[in-house]
C-alpha cells in the first residue's frame, strides 16, 4: 500500500491511497483539470481512480469531487449530512454512483478496508478515515478543531499518519485574519493547531509508525518549521523525519 498528496491547504485538498489496482481519492477540492495534471506527477490518469471519499462539504475538500466523478464515472462515498450540503456541487443530469456511509461502520472498496470516524468540525456530518490492506494502517486527521478519546483510539497503532497542523497559536492571534475568522479557526470546531496536534500524537500508540506527515498548514498562520518542530518533539525524532503536505506540491508517494 502507498499514499500521496496532490495538495493540502485552504486552496484545495486531495490525497491518493493505493493498493494494487485500487486507487482512492480522499477529498477533491481542486478542479478536474488540476487534479488530472497533478495525478500525472504520480504517473496516474483519471481513468485509474476507483473511488472518491469526501470528508465534508467545505469547498477546499469537496468542490471538484462530483464533476470529476461525473466525467470519469467514479463512484463517491460520503456521509448523509455531507451529501445534503454538497447538493450545490452536483452537475445537472449527472449519473453519479453515490454511496452513503455511516461514520462508525467499516466498509470495503475493492482491496482497501476503510474505517470512518466522526470529528469535531463546523460542517454538517464531517468524517475522517483510516485505511488498511490487512497488513498496514494509514490514518488521516484534518479539519478537526479538537480531539476526542474516540479519535485517540482510532488513530493508535498506525503505520502512517497524516495529521493536521493548521496554525501556530501565536501566529493566528497576531496574524491578518479578522477576529471572527480567528475565533472560528481556533475553536473546538475549527482546525488543530501545532501544539494540539503534537499533544494528540503524544497520546497515540506510535510503535509501528513509519511515516508522519503534517497537513493542512495555513499559509498565513503557520510555517513548515514550526509544524515539523512540534511533531518531532512529540515523537522524540529529528524534525527532518516529519514530512509536509504542501499546498502546491502535496507530497510524493510514501510506501509501506
Amino acid at each position: 500500500m502507498r499514499f500521496a498528496s496532490l495538495g493540502s491547504g485552504s486552496a484545495g485538498n486531495c490525497m491518493v491511497i493505493e493498493k494494487a489496482s485500487t486507487r482512492l481519492l480522499l477529498d477533491c477540492g481542486l478542479g478536474t483539470n488540476e487534479i488530472t495534471k497533478r495525478l500525472q506527477r504520480l504517473a496516474l490518469v483519471p481513468e485509474q481512480i476507483t473511488g472518491i471519499l469526501v470528508t465534508h462539504e467545505h469547498d477546499d475538500h469537496a468542490k471538484g469531487a462530483f464533476k470529476f466523478a461525473a466525467k470519469y464515472g467514479v463512484p463517491v462515498w460520503l456521509s448523509h449530512g455531507t451529501l445534503k450540503m454538497c447538493e450545490r456541487y452536483l452537475p445537472e443530469q449527472a449519473n453519479i454512483q453515490i454511496n452513503i456511509i455511516d461514520s462508525h461502520s467499516i466498509f470495503q472498496i475493492e482491496q482497501i478496508e476503510i474505517s470512518p470516524y466522526p470529528v469535531p468540525h463546523d460542517a454538517r456530518e464531517p468524517t475522517q478515515f483510516t485505511f488498511t490492506d490487512g497488513h498496514y494502517k494509514l490514518g488521516v486527521l484534518t479539519d478537526a478543531g479538537s480531539t476526542t478519546q474516540h479519535i485517540e483510539q482510532v488513530l493508535g497503532g498506525c503505520d502512517a499518519l497524516v495529521l493536521e497542523c493548521n496554525h501556530d497559536l501565536q501566529m493566528l492571534e497576531n496574524g491578518p485574519y479578522a477576529w471572527p475568522l480567528k475565533k472560528r479557526v481556533g475553536s473546538r470546531l475549527g482546525h488543530l493547531d501545532n501544539e494540539s496536534a503534537a499533544a494528540l500524537l503524544g497520546k497515540l500508540d506510535n510503535s509501528k509508525l513509519k511515516h508522519i506527515i503534517a497537513a493542512h498548514l495555513s499559509a498565513k498562520n503557520n510555517t513548515q518549521a514550526l509544524a515539523k518542530n512540534a511533531l518531532s518533539q512529540a515523537l522524540g525524532c529529528e524534525s527532518d523525519w516529519v514530512g509536509i503536505a504542501d499546498q502546491v506540491e502535496g507530497f510524493a508517494w510514501r510506501s509501506f
